[in-house]
């Protein structure tokens, strides 16, 4: 996919923040969508399908989080990449967002050429997605990743992004013991910098989701990451 394809959505109440980096981004050839606040930003993604949305946490009528539930709940836009964009670093804070379904969590400030090379690295993965083979069958699970979909017995069950990836790759090799760093280089990227909390958190959410008996399947026994 070319950069003059790929749609960037950027959301912040802050119009200094959305003039410098929509600048910075559309001088790499990226078509970029502004928005000012959640409720917005859920409007214009459902309208523009964007494939990058760099959205604030703390913003008027609707916040980031909420916006990113809302945004995770529309089918047309489970294969978006949301990331937060915020001064809010706290760790309760990341968790929230990656509890809400962000794929990647930013703290500002954030020097422009830093942010690029983050963005860069987010897109990359629709590259990498593309290279990769369209269905993986494990017994009577079909893993479909063009559409990310998972069908079990004809029944189909949608996750956002970061779980499906993560599906994805525990189905892969069906009862591998995974060491934290290569889920987190296979998943979010060498990149991209996140604590190992963050993928319990993201297993929790996909066991409820999944449930335990479709889990076991494809982990043999159980699920199990080496420390």
């Amino acid at each position: 996919m070319k950069k003059k394809d790929i749609k960037i959505l950027l959301v912040d109440d802050e119009q200094d923040i959305l003039e410098i980096v929509g600048y910075n981004l559309a001088q790499e050839g990226y078509q970029i969508i502004t928005a000012v606040n959640g409720k917005e930003a859920v409007q214009k993604a459902k309208k523009e399908l964007p494939h990058l949305i760099i959205m604030d946490v703390m913003m008027p009528e609707m916040d980031g989080m909420e916006a990113c539930e809302h945004i995770r709940k529309i089918p047309e836009l489970s294969n978006v990449i949301v990331t937060f964009l915020t001064a809010r670093s706290e760790d309760y804070s990341q968790v929230a967002g990656f509890e809400a379904g962000a794929d990647d969590y930013i703290a500002k400030p954030i020097k422009p050429k830093v942010l690029v090379s983050k963005v860069k690295a987010l897109l990359r993965r629709l590259k990498e997605e593309d290279a990769k083979s369209d269905v993986l069958t494990v017994g009577n699970i079909e893993v479909n990743r063009e559409e990310y979909k998972i069908i079990q017995d004809g029944k189909e069950i949608v996750l956002p992004r970061k779980e499906f990836e993560l599906f994805y790759l525990l189905a892969s090799k069906p009862g591998k013991v995974f060491k934290r760093e290569e889920i987190l280089d296979k998943v979010w990227g060498n990149e991209v910098v996140v604590g190992g909390r963050t993928i319990d958190v993201h297993i929790r959410k996909l066991r409820e989701k999944i449930g335990d008996d479709l889990f076991k399947t494809i982990k043999g026994v159980g699920y199990k990451i080496e420390i």
